[in-house]
């Protein structure tokens, strides 16, 4: 595997931005979803998006791959990512899903809780409620949050993961969450990636306060300037941890991947604006089932593209192609990938 950013988008905040904004624009139709929502354990609730397959696509969907993508932080089956899985997914004749983390999917959840970075008993819950309603082989991508949420299930799951899935990836995970909350907690990242982050999560936060008074202190949460504060505030309490640092320590995946044995991709671009590549995970770090990917390219989850076999400029399948290359060889040889092209 290997990836060059086209020579006119430089530096990762470039690809970072290009992607997120303007690398679908050349997209046909949308992919279609339907809704489904499933009652949570604790009686609340997730919105499911699943794909809708179009009349290209020849195979039965209850019997060949099925690909969940967890998206990251206030993502959605809209984010750019997601949207380009969908049409790789489909290209391949693949079953494909969207679980939305509690409060990412238009509506805000019940419980007074939402979601946080290392939630791997939401991520097992999830996993094996699509096992139990697909017949055919489970693949589980995550996206930056996502990822080390579904790395550290892995983790925990050591070998019993098989039955559960076939291969999974992280994409431009933050698997030392301290290094990323801190580096994107700074300079050009807090100005730009952090403030669009909490112009979210606050007006979030505060129409979960209104649901469930005296939560957390509505003053501290207006006065909050970063991620770090946020989740001192919100995340960290609500989800059973101590304070942020306490957070970021125990939710982190890197101190767990050598833990894992199911088949695993772990994609981090050496650029990627707020996970500093001198936090990334090295051959000493994981085991023998993790395979590591860092490109010196890529930015945050970007990897823009040149046109290529008939894709336009600068478009962001390369990189759910790739993935799904990786996951496609650890299928069981009976479910086959078919190509489907129209």
């Amino acid at each position: 595997m290997d990836y060059h950013a086209p020579w006119w988008l430089p530096g990762g905040n470039l690809q970072t931005i290009w992607a997120a904004l303007r690398g679908l624009r050349f997209l046909g139709a949308k992919p279609l979803f339907r809704r489904e929502r499933w009652t949570t354990p604790d009686q609340d609730f997730v919105d499911v998006d699943w794909l809708i397959d179009g009349p290209d696509v020849k195979t039965d969907a209850k019997t060949q791959p099925l690909l969940v993508v967890f998206h990251g932080l206030e993502g959605s089956s809209s984010s750019h990512y997601a949207e380009a899985f969908a049409e790789v997914a489909r290209s391949r004749g693949w079953a494909y899903a969207v679980p939305h983390f509690r409060g990412c999917s238009g509506e805000l959840n019940l419980a007074p809780r939402a979601y946080h970075s290392g939630d791997f008993a939401e991520i097992d819950w999830m996993l094996r409620r699509f096992k139990a309603m697909h017949a055919g082989p489970l693949l589980a991508v995550g996206i930056s949050l996502g990822g080390n949420a579904l790395m550290r299930w892995a983790a925990e799951l050591e070998h019993t993961a098989t039955d559960v899935v076939s291969a999974i990836t992280s994409v431009c995970s933050p698997l030392d969450l301290t290094a990323s909350g801190k580096a994107i907690g700074e300079g050009f990242n807090r100005q730009t990636y952090t403030r669009m982050f909490l112009g979210t999560m606050v007006p979030k936060a505060l129409r979960k306060l209104t649901q469930h008074p005296q939560l957390f202190s509505r003053e501290a949460l207006l006065a909050v300037r970063d991620l770090h504060a946020f989740d001192n505030i919100f995340t960290a309490p609500l989800h059973g941890f101590k304070d942020t640092d306490d957070y970021w320590r125990r939710a982190s995946a890197k101190p767990h991947l050598q833990r894992i044995a199911v088949p695993a991709l772990a994609l981090n671009a050496l650029n990627d604006p707020f996970v500093p590549a001198a936090s990334l995970p090295g051959a000493g770090d994981v085991s023998s089932s993790v395979t590591l990917w860092q490109p010196e390219q890529g930015g945050h989850v970007g990897f823009p593209a040149d046109a290529a076999a008939g894709w336009p400029r600068a478009h962001v399948r390369a990189m759910p192609m790739a993935v799904c290359d990786f996951l496609a060889q650890h299928l069981p040889s009976s479910a086959g990938s078919l190509e489907i092209h129209g």
